[in-house]
This record gives structure tokens, sequence and C-alpha cells, in this order.
């Protein structure tokens, strides 16, 4: 993999951000609604004195395409703007909540993907038996089942009937001045039912996927000539077929890193999680552009970076792609 390839791909990658700032701030901003009107309702009334006033002050009073250049030029600076209700920087709301919904997404993600390859290997090898049969059905309940629907559920179940784990928030008011090694677990004990909600689906989906790749790679030649130079089941299974059947895994593993974080926002409202999706729900309520701008960035941006990523785990996992330009 050569730096021109690598330069190619972070170039598009800004392309894409650019496009992504300019598209979102278009279809907010051309959206039905006055934010100021907003604004004037939370400071307790409204006169047109008052939402000229916060017009001006917001910047709201100029043409959409000057408050699009001004925009993108602040973004470029690093600058997100200053949110209408919280009065605060964007970016500095943005930081206090970023480090929750990456720690539940990356959870999830490999929460998914470990146990999804597994049982999907381990189905392969008896496609017709009683788990390659239990991966299919999961798969299809899965995929098929809401997320925020799943976390409803988990939350009757453990809260009412099995008091197991703590179904709000990311920490126990209780623990807040404990050490470090008490408020990481207590973090880990708040974190299984979220992490485990938005894992669901994507696992059902890695799992059907491994199974039919892993059937694939053991009906090729080399599995057969493994085999045939008496290889052990385990060794052919996990350390040749496997290892073949994973190129696809991490295509959609890149794919659904976006889906992976709205089902994140969805899922950090059913459990109130101190993430962005939190952040988010509210700045809808009150039309808070600036964060919403902010929070669909950070999200766009966490996808481009995951993408890129896959793009250069394919191309060094598989040697064919090594020296393409």
């Amino acid at each position: 993999m050569n730096a021109a390839y690598i330069l190619r791909r972070l170039f598009y990658g800004v392309l894409m951000m650019l496009g992504v700032v300019i598209l979102n701030f278009l279809l907010i901003r051309l959206a039905p609604g006055d934010p100021a009107v907003v604004i004037a309702g939370e400071m307790g009334g409204a006169t047109e004195e008052m939402l000229a006033s916060i017009r001006a002050e917001y910047g709201l009073d100029k043409p959409v395409l000057t408050q699009l250049w001004i925009y993108v030029s602040s973004v470029a600076q690093g600058d997100l703007g200053q949110s209408f209700f919280f009065n605060q920087p964007v970016s500095s709301l943005i930081g206090q909540r970023i480090g929750p919904t990456i720690l539940l997404v990356l959870t999830a993600q490999v929460l998914s993907i470990l146990l999804g390859v597994f049982l999907g290997a381990v189905a392969a090898r008896k496609p017709h038996g009683v788990l390659s049969a239990f991966v299919g059905v999961f798969a299809t309940i899965g995929y098929a089942v809401p997320v925020f629907w799943t976390g409803i559920m988990f939350i009757i179940l453990f809260a009412s009937v099995l008091p197991w784990f703590p179904v709000e928030g990311m920490q126990s008011v209780r623990l807040r001045d404990a050490d470090l090694w008490t408020r990481m677990l207590d973090v880990t004990h708040h974190l299984v039912l979220p992490a485990l909600t938005l894992a669901i689906i994507y696992l059902a989906q890695y799992a059907r996927l491994t199974r039919a790749s892993m059937l694939d790679a053991l009906s090729s030649e080399y599995i057969r000539t493994a085999r045939a130079k008496g290889l052990n089941e385990r060794s052919v299974v996990f350390s040749h077929a496997l290892r073949n059947a994973l190129l696809p895994i991490l295509t959609v593993a890149g794919l659904q890193f976006g889906n992976l974080i709205s089902g994140a926002l969805l899922v950090e409202t059913v459990f109130n999680w101190p993430g962005m999706g939190r952040l988010a729900f509210d700045s809808i309520l009150r039309r808070d552009y600036p964060t919403i701008m902010g929070v669909l960035f950070f999200a766009s941006l966490m996808v481009v970076i995951a993408n890129l990523i896959t793009d250069f785990s394919y191309r060094l996992a598989d040697p064919r792609l090594k020296d393409e330009q």
C-alpha cells in the first residue's frame, strides 16, 4: 500500500466531509421554522424587536448562502459555532459527549463481530446441524427487531424481573468519588445492556455472513488440499477457511458503521446514556441548529474514518490488493 493511494483516499475523505457539511447546513436551514422564535421562547417571550436582535446576534438575518460560507469557513478553522439553547461552544458540548458514544459504539462493534464470527464459523462446520439452524433463525429475528424495542424489553426484564444490571445512565452517583478501578467496573456494569442492545442486530448479520462465507471457503480447492495433507479440522476451519472468510466481514463492518452510530443515538435515548445521541435528541426538540450540525459533523467524521480504516485493513488483509494504485 503506497503513499499515493493513502493520500488519494484521505483527499476523497476530506471532499466527502465538505459535502456532508454543506448538505447538512442546507437541509437544516431550509427546514420550516424559525430558531429565533425558539430562543425567544426560552427567554420568556417574543417581540419583533427581540426576534430581530436575536437574528442579528446569531447571524440568522443574513442570506442562506452567506451563512453557509461563514459556517464552512468556521468549521475549517475548528469552530462549530455557539449553541442556541445551551449557550456554550458546540465543540465543547460534543467534547463532553463524544467519549461515551465512542465507548458504546466500539464496544457494540467488537462484541458483534467477535460473537457473530464465532457463531458463524461454528455453524459452518455442520451446515445442517442444530446450531446452524439456530444461527439462521437468530439472524432473521435479530435483523428484524427494531433496536429501540430490544432496549425497552431489556429494561423491562432487567429492571423488574431480573434486576442484574442498571438500566439508566453511565455511572452510579454514589460511586463518582470512588477509586479508578471501582468507577471503571461501574461504567462497564452500566455499559452491558446498551452495548448488547446495539450489538444484537449486527451480531446476527455477522453470524449469517460468516456462515455463508465459511461454507464457500470450505468448498474451495485449497481447503481440500489442506485436509488431504492431514491437517486437523480445527486448523482447517479456523486457520485457513476463516482467514479468507473474514474479508467480506471487514467490508460489511465498515459499511455498517454509519448504521451503528445512528442506532447508538436511539440506544442512548432509551437508556439515558450521556452521549451524542442524547445531545442530538435535546437539540432537535429545541431547533438548536449549530448543535445538530455539530453532532452530524462528528458522526459523519467517525463514519468516514471508519471506512478509511476498513479500506486500509482490507488491502493489508488481501495480498492481491497491496500493490494496486
